[in-house]
């Protein structure tokens, strides 16, 4: 059966790549970008694979809550059902570490985004749908000050505490009524991969990014996720494993979630 996925910072690494994988089997694919010429090369680069299956994309700056509503209200007008959820993007190197809304960009695009976006999608992915939040093996207790902009962190470790806060709160939604049968699971793709990231951050060519293609494409799709709502696939485990303590604390889940939605008070307009 066709799926609609739609694929965070699908225009290279990961996203393009699973995208291109997920399209040869015949899957209606959003791509979504930032920059209008990558987006417009990665649309002709899956399309060309695409076979009868669709390819539509979509420009958004994620680090800009305006426009991550704006580009749900562009989905939702266009789609009255999404399948698949798949938040991809990330941040870890940025010369503008601060964003327009006095966030710091890796909790904006790697944490809060994907809250965002996943919350305003709901209605759209239904009982059925599944979102997959790539998380990582650096996860770091969250300074709840950084996570609200007042604080500024280091690069390693504003990245490695956005990917816990995106962790922490996606076990907790998974467990709250508005998720329910929703299936919402966070994945570390695998470490070191060789993505545009890697190779910014550590200088490293880094391993082969099929190794995360696999494990999204399964999330997306196969019976191994069906009932794992709320747990965390480590992919260099090559199996479900146990995130940081933090995420499986409701007390944490509690303050994380109340710190992004406080955030989302003052960056969005209320539906």
């Amino acid at each position: 059966m066709q799926k609609t996925i739609f694929i965070t910072g699908s225009t290279d690494g990961i996203g393009l790549e699973t995208a291109k994988q997920l399209v040869q089997s015949g899957h209606h694919i959003l791509l979504h970008g930032r920059n209008l010429e990558k987006l417009a090369t990665a649309e002709a680069t899956v399309r060309a694979l695409a076979n009868n299956a669709k390819v539509e994309s979509y420009l958004a700056d994620l680090s800009r809550m305006s426009e991550v509503e704006t580009l749900v209200k562009t989905i939702a007008g266009q789609h009255e059902k999404l399948d698949v959820l798949i938040n991809n993007a990330g941040v870890y190197t940025s010369s503008e570490p601060m964003t327009a809304d006095r966030l710091d960009v890796r909790f904006a695009v790697n944490s809060i985004a994907p809250y965002l976006l996943t919350k305003r999608l709901l209605p759209l992915l239904g009982p059925a749908g599944r979102v997959i939040n790539l998380s990582s093996a650096a996860q770091s207790p969250v300074d709840i000050d950084a996570l609200l902009g007042r604080r500024q962190l280091a690069e390693g470790a504003a990245y490695a505490q956005s990917k816990l806060a995106l962790t922490i709160w996606s076990r907790h939604l998974a467990q709250s009524p508005v998720a329910d049968r929703l299936v919402l699971v966070a994945v570390n793709p695998g470490s070191f991969l060789g993505t545009k990231m890697v190779k910014e951050a550590y200088g490293s060519a880094g391993k082969d990014i099929g190794i995360g293609v696999d494990i999204l494409f399964r999330a997306a799709l196969s019976d191994e996720f069906a009932g794992a709502s709320g747990q965390y696939y480590d992919n260099d485990m090559g199996q479900f494993g146990t995130p940081h303590p933090d995420a499986l604390n409701p007390a944490k889940g509690d303050e994380i979630v109340a710190a992004i939605e406080s955030i989302l008070e003052r960056t969005t307009i209320k539906p």
